[in-house]
């Protein structure tokens, strides 16, 4: 008896403690504050019904799409599948537009009755018509992979080769190997910066006949894309969201309802950074307290960085340590440079008054931050940017350098910091 009321009282115990355990863990939950999007602050803050934006952000993204598409047709040749999961994206966006708003059920009747799925699939097939007249008869990204295929292979087999030798009482000093590797390191490299200068000089010098062969059908896209901007410009003006905190960024300027807020060029494209204007007759809405000191800190680091156009440095497997950056690799990321334009686009930015010596332990001509031109650069500005409300960073803003560049540096705050899963590529 005595037994059973021990085990039943260990049982308890022990169920006792799991409970416990599990309160604790469910405190832990839910003390961590909920991460917002920039959209569900604007709306809080508006006082919008909650979803109220997300049919806007999706208009602007078929708009986004479809302005770079007509812009860039190259870009997506024999990019069938890719090109279809975006055309199935807008496609559905389109038909979940309800029927209570006017300027929703025009969209959805010009999508179909300009055929927008149709003249993209038609602008696609003129373009790579002509690239296969080039000779271009393969995406460039699928060729690469081929010529990576066709070096590794043999390599794959000198290795084997050179591995099973001594089994056959052949034995090869493996220094000999060495440069044969090396040689099989850098012929795929070679050979990709050389498919992708062919591409780039393909595009550059085929742009104009590709928009004289398709000259029709992008006038149809950039239609409806003006169409669909006046339209989300409609609703924002009916919801009275102040225009000045709508940034996005378009391939092209080509359209009346917006204003260019500056331009970078990436990879010889430019890349307009904008906001909607306001219609004749229509006075500026105020912008709440809570909402200008961010608006005036984003219009302050974009008037900044409009001169720049793809000169960003990530200080990449920083060691920080009571709060200095200790060491770190300077890597240019002039790849992502367009995503990290969209990044701070969606910041909010503070002057820090921490000056350069209580941010980097040592920031020598050992330990510094170059510009491509050789040059050591001068910090001149430190902001703090913090990107929806979820996670800061440092920006550093150098001295125009001699050459006249200006090289903007991003780097983590902790390096127990946890990056979200949208800014891993930058960070």
């Amino acid at each position: 008896m005595n037994n059973n009321d021990n085990k039943r009282e260990a049982e308890e115990q022990l169920k006792s403690k799991e409970d416990i355990a599990s309160e604790k863990e469910d405190k832990k939950k839910s003390k961590k504050p909920e991460k917002k999007s920039q959209a569900q602050i604007l709306q809080e803050t508006l006082g919008l019904e909650p979803g109220t934006l997300e049919n806007i952000e999706q208009k602007l993204f078929i708009a986004r799409f479809l302005d770079y598409f007509s812009e860039e047709p190259i870009d997506f040749i024999y990019r069938e599948k890719d090109l279809e999961k975006y055309k199935t994206q807008i496609e559905q966006i389109i038909i979940g537009l309800g029927e209570e708003i006017e300027e929703d059920k025009l969209i959805k009747q010009q999508f179909t009755g300009k055929q927008i799925s149709q003249t993209i699939d038609q602008i696609r097939e003129n373009t790579e018509e002509i690239a296969a007249q080039k000779g271009f008869k393969k995406s460039i990204n699928k060729k690469m992979r081929n010529w990576s295929l066709i070096i590794s292979a043999p390599m794959f087999a000198v290795v084997i080769i050179f591995t099973l030798l001594p089994y056959f009482g052949i034995n090869i000093d493996f220094l000999y190997l060495l440069p044969v590797l090396c040689v099989f390191c850098m012929v795929p490299t070679l050979i990709r910066n050389y498919l992708a200068k062919k591409w780039y000089n393909f595009k550059e010098e085929n742009k104009m006949d590709i928009y004289t062969q398709n000259r029709e059908n992008i006038m149809i896209l950039k239609g409806f894309v003006n169409d669909t901007l006046r339209s989300v410009r409609s609703r924002l003006i009916d919801l009275k969201v102040p225009l000045e905190l709508i940034k996005f960024v378009l391939s092209s300027n080509d359209y009346d309802s917006i204003k260019v807020l500056n331009q970078q060029v990436n990879k010889g494209a430019i890349i307009h950074t904008v906001r909607f204007d306001y219609p004749a007759g229509v006075e500026p809405f105020p912008i709440p307290d809570q909402l200008a000191h961010q608006y005036i800190n984003q219009q302050e680091v974009l008037d900044t960085v409009s001169e720049v156009e793809k000169n960003f440095v990530i200080l990449e497997n920083a060691e920080i340590k009571d709060g200095k950056i200790e060491n770190y690799v300077p890597a240019l990321k002039e790849n992502l440079a367009e995503k990290i334009n969209e990044v701070l686009n969606e910041c909010e930015f503070k002057r820090t008054t921490q000056d350069i010596k209580s941010i980097f332990s040592d920031y020598s001509s050992e330990k510094a931050i170059y510009c491509k031109c050789g040059e050591m650069v001068e910090i001149k500005t430190i902001f703090i940017a913090n990107w929806k409300g979820q996670f800061k960073f440092y920006m550093f803003e150098g001295v125009p350098c001699d050459c006249g560049e200006k090289v903007y540096a991003l780097s983590l705050m902790d390096k127990d910091q946890e990056i979200p899963d949208e800014l891993k590529d930058i960070f």
